[in-house]
């Protein structure tokens, strides 16, 4: 069987870029008669037989659009997995654009030719497959992760914010000694929440107990290990400030099954405003993010970059504390 030739294979032995490839089978006047000439060589030499779609996309015609989830454990349970599908499912529907569904692992190698734009549900590990469809020059949108080092449209939320309004919201009612169980080191938004936390300690000037800082991974799992480690203590935290709804949901299980109250005993809030915690055993604080928003917008800019009616931006969207039951003031 004769070995399929690719785009890349042709840039490759041309010695010039993928986009170059593409602007030349597309006859675009932006490339130089050298290259065009080599160009056109290898792809005479290579047999090579451009796909329609990618030649559609490259024209602009495509109204497919790739959305890239990282792969990750429960990736089908968890609220902001299920809450980005959702939104951008329902916002492209209503602008008449299909999508294909990645879920992804940083070895995996994404299939561009069908698309004519990509939104990155996420970036960290998979950096590269955004680097690749840049250097293809398709149209991309990041959400959840704002990367200056890149010329592309990022959409995010200011979780460093959000969670230096959940300290304070903690220090107005009382607490000082606050607990924090993180979503750990991957995703810029666990480590901005993780810094968050400690930003708001230092404007404070209050001392951050080293005991009282857990890491978990977004997982039930990692929030009961780390609620069970808190609760061993012998000088106990009269606040925690968790990570993800999630997993506040599991922390608050927890203190119950140790014989404490919420928030009579311990104090929780969470990060997120999944309303499943409106209906939990204790109506959870939180801190609300606006995933839908952040869907409008991308799919918004996305479409606007495959029109070529767009520049690239840089989005970060604030969040809002919702104040429920599960926090108390101290008494003076």
């Amino acid at each position: 069987m004769p070995k399929f030739v690719s785009i890349k294979d042709v840039a490759k032995l041309a010695g010039v870029s993928c986009a170059t490839v593409s602007r030349v089978i597309n006859k675009a006047d932006t490339v130089k008669a050298e290259k065009r000439i080599k160009v056109e060589e290898v792809i005479k030499k290579l047999k090579f037989k451009p796909n329609l779609m990618a030649r559609q996309l490259a024209k602009g015609k495509s109204n497919i659009i790739a959305l890239v989830i990282p792969r990750y454990e429960g990736i089908f349970y968890s609220y902001y997995g299920l809450e980005i599908i959702r939104g951008i499912g329902t916002i492209c529907d209503s602008i008449k654009m299909d999508i294909l569904l990645h879920i992804t692992e940083p070895k995996n190698i994404l299939n561009l030719s069908s698309v004519g734009g990509i939104i990155f549900a996420e970036v960290f590990k998979e950096r590269h497959q955004l680097e690749e469809a840049l250097n293809l020059e398709i149209p991309a949108v990041v959400m959840n992760n704002l990367i200056q080092d890149l010329e592309v449209t990022c959409v995010a939320i200011d979780n460093k914010q959000g969670a230096i309004d959940a300290v304070n919201y903690l220090f107005d009612l009382g607490h000082k000694d606050i607990a924090y169980i993180s979503g750990g080191f991957v995703t810029q938004a666990a480590k901005d929440r993780t810094q968050g936390f400690f930003s708001a300690f230092k404007a404070k000037k209050i001392p951050v107990k080293e005991e009282f800082v857990l890491h978990g991974d977004y997982s039930r799992r990692s929030a009961r290990g780390a609620a069970e480690k808190i609760l061993s203590l012998k000088h106990k935290p009269t606040a925690i400030f968790v990570a993800s709804d999630d997993m506040a949901q599991e922390v608050i299980s927890v203190i119950i099954e140790n014989g404490l109250r919420v928030p009579g005993n311990i104090s929780v809030i969470g990060f997120d405003d999944n309303p499943v915690s409106i209906y939990g055993s204790v109506p959870l604080t939180t801190i609300r993010q606006p995933l839908m928003e952040m869907a409008q917008i991308a799919v918004r800019e996305l479409d606007l970059l495959m029109k070529g009616e767009a520049k690239v931006s840089k989005f970060s969207l604030p969040t809002k504390l919702i104040i429920r039951d599960s926090c108390r003031a101290l008494s003076a």
